[in-house]
């Protein structure tokens, strides 16, 4: 017997393992080591968790409850994540080497996800449409059906949350597929919505990777509705596959986020977001200011400025509570992130400072790069590591020219104390979301997603409840 822990899948409101009993690895990337195993979902556990939400859909009380009665269990898995808290924080931080700190504000984000939505459903009202001809007319959002949802590994519980809560929240149920590198903390709120008293498949949870698990579900024609975040490619085939069914997609893809600093900005503000944007999770986050424009005037100033805050990032250990930067989530990922930095020099870039860990762990340093063609990779490709690359600008029309060119469109950000600017410079940029002055900050009502290569739709408030229901017209004749 493995002195391991293991984390099987939620089905049916048990802890299972595969059908065929076949499990992976579960590594923790700063020390290098597995500390765990999860079972390997196939095709056949794929089934059985669409088979179990279908009929929790079909023939379950979930989709039939009151708004307030959904709304308050929502609300009880929420109170046991708080009692949990600590340990959902620690097995991020275990799965993927987040700092702990960053790990608990996840947590704390993910419950907030749940209680939004679980109020915002409740408190929702649909739309009256007068009319003039003796009828009236009105609207209703029913819940949608079977979600499959599939979540990221660089913030797994958050991302995951964000996908589950407005899928039940709106009465449908749902199938999570977290990434095959960080399955622990999704597996544990499965076994919290068991707890809390969740009906049998409102919320399973299927381990495994991306083919055959991921693909087996968004194949499966009793699916309605795909919700998926992760790299452009996997999202491509993930929409072709849902297409099949004429299954709706929301997909939330790559960024490559431009963030501008004017030669008016607060040069500390700037600096501070700057650090976050690029270096936070270890570069890791889909939303990072990977492309950093600075105005020729200060341009001097703010880079020495810059560079000296990355260095200063304490890196080590995640559970070190000094510690704001750590290793990469995998040795695949550092391997991939590495073959770009290893790139800059012979693309005829720049590193001012970062580079490789020089002790075999799969660490990249704060790493920034100046002087990069335009068309090098490192510029043009999202590296999702912590990799800035920085260009000087000379006027507002050549530095929104810049900011544009790229085939994803996620978000971007500014920096200016100029009002007029600030609006007139977010408002032509392409990207789902505009930050200024900030980064990372989140109104759960405004949509979520991009452009291009960036995704499909949004989420977010009302823009959830537009995916995750039915839409429905209802016209009365009021007059004879």
């Amino acid at each position: 017997m493995s002195d391991l822990e293991f984390f099987g899948h939620v089905i049916d409101g048990e802890e299972v393992p595969s059908v065929d009993g076949a499990t992976f690895e579960v590594w923790n990337p700063w020390t290098q080591k597995v500390w765990a195993t999860a079972a390997e979902g196939g095709p056949e556990d794929a089934a059985r968790a669409v088979a179990s939400s279908r009929r929790a859909f079909d023939e379950g009380p979930w989709p039939r409850m009151g708004r307030a009665e959904r709304a308050a269990a929502i609300h009880r898995l929420a109170d046991l994540m708080e009692e949990r808290a600590d340990d959902l924080a620690v097995l991020d931080t275990t799965n993927m080497a987040k700092p702990l700190a960053q790990a608990q504000h996840d947590v704390s984000r993910s419950i907030w996800n749940f209680r939004f939505f679980a109020d915002h459903q409740r408190d929702h009202c649909g739309e009256v449409y007068p009319m003039d001809s003796g009828h009236h007319s009105y609207s209703e959002y029913g819940p949608a059906g079977v979600v499959a949802a599939i979540s990221p590994w660089n913030f797994p519980l958050m991302m995951a949350s964000w996908k589950i809560a407005p899928a039940i929240a709106w009465g449908n149920t749902c199938i999570i597929k977290p990434s095959e590198d960080t399955p622990a903390s999704v597996t544990l709120l499965g076994r919290l919505a068991v707890q809390a008293g969740f009906p049998p498949g409102v919320l399973n949870v299927l381990n495994g990777h991306g083919a055959p698990a991921g693909s087996s579900l968004v194949a499966d024609d009793r699916v309605d509705r795909v919700t998926f975040t992760g790299s452009s490619t996997t999202g491509k085939a993930v929409m072709a596959s849902a297409a099949s069914n004429l299954a709706p997609v929301s997909l939330e893809l790559g960024g490559k986020g431009a963030n501008i600093v004017f030669d008016d900005a607060d040069l500390d503000n700037a600096v501070h977001w700057a650090v976050e944007a690029s270096f936070r999770n270890s570069g890791q986050i889909c939303l990072a200011g990977s492309r950093l424009f600075v105005a020729s005037a200060v341009y001097d100033e703010f880079m020495d400025r810059f560079v000296a805050a990355a260095e200063a990032l304490t890196i080590g250990d995640p559970f070190d509570p000094k510690t704001r930067f750590s290793s990469l989530a995998s040795k695949r990922h550092f391997e991939k992130v590495s073959a770009y930095v290893d790139g800059i020099g012979l693309d005829g870039g720049k590193i001012l400072t970062g580079g490789a860990d020089d002790e075999g762990r799969w660490l990249m340093r704060p790493t920034v790069v100046t002087d990069l063609p335009l068309t090098a990779p490192a510029y043009c490709e999202e590296i999702f590591g912590p990799v800035c690359v920085v260009n000087r600008f000379e006027s507002e029309e050549e530095v929104v020219r810049l900011a544009n060119d790229t085939r994803y469109g996620l978000n971007a950000m500014l920096f200016t104390e100029n009002l007029s600017r600030a609006h007139r410079v977010a408002s032509r940029l392409r990207a789902g979301t505009v930050w200024v002055n900030c980064f990372f900050i989140r109104d759960l009502r405004t949509p979520f997603g991009g452009i291009g290569d960036s995704g499909v739709g949004r989420e977010g408030g009302n823009f959830s409840r537009e995916f995750f229901t039915e839409p429905k017209a209802i016209v009365m004749q009021i007059q004879r």
